[in-house]
């Protein structure tokens, strides 16, 4: 099991900053609604999500305490914090999950002032083995929103592989939209993560 990971990314504009990543606890939520809660309908869209779809705050506070305890065979959504020098920037998180076989994963930068700075692929590629890991899962899906860019370049950079583009609802807080399928599967996670 995989609980804590790190990495320092030398960037030229932020100086050496300590990446981390580890899985989601309770004091990290207060921070995950803000970002849901606090963000405008204009970055909603470029998400490809409605923000009217948002559940009341309260519900989905108490949706993704429950979620924190379950066990991994049990999970419904796992959700793992980044963290640059200590401090919760982000998360990444899994849904759709068949134990064993599948998920599909989520990428949240929160701090704007640290979108489309790179950081989103250091952080990715340390959030993978954590899913295979944790989660026994032979495919790691992907599926952003076609006209959010920077996801697809990270997805890209992490070893992800394009698969196709198609018209769906995504999740439950998006509208229907065209989307990028990425995948990664267990044998390709192994070679890249695990040869070294």
């Amino acid at each position: 099991m995989l609980h804590f990971s790190r990495m320092v990314l030398k960037n030229s504009k932020y100086g050496k900053m300590k990446l981390e990543v580890r899985e989601l606890i309770v004091d990290d939520l207060e921070a995950l609604l803000d970002y849901w809660y606090q963000s405008s309908r204009k970055y909603f869209e470029s998400l490809g999500a409605d923000i009217d779809k948002l559940p009341p705050k309260g519900e989905f506070k108490i949706m993704l305490e429950k979620q924190l305890d379950r066990p991994y065979a049990h999970k419904e959504s796992y959700a793992l914090a980044w963290l640059a020098d200590g401090e919760a920037i982000g998360h990444s998180n899994v849904n759709r999950i068949r134990f064993g076989s599948e998920a599909t994963m989520h990428l949240h930068l929160w701090k704007t002032s640290l979108r489309k700075k790179g950081l989103g692929t250091s952080l990715v590629k340390k959030s993978i083995p954590y899913y295979f890991e944790n989660l026994n899962l032979r495919y790691l899906w992907c599926e952003p929103y076609a006209k959010n860019l920077a996801p697809h370049k990270t997805l890209e950079k992490s070893g992800f592989d394009f698969v196709k583009n198609y018209r769906t609802v995504p999740g439950s807080l998006n509208f229907e939209q065209e989307v990028k399928q990425w995948v990664i599967s267990r044998e390709k996670y192994l070679s890249l993560f695990l040869s070294h």
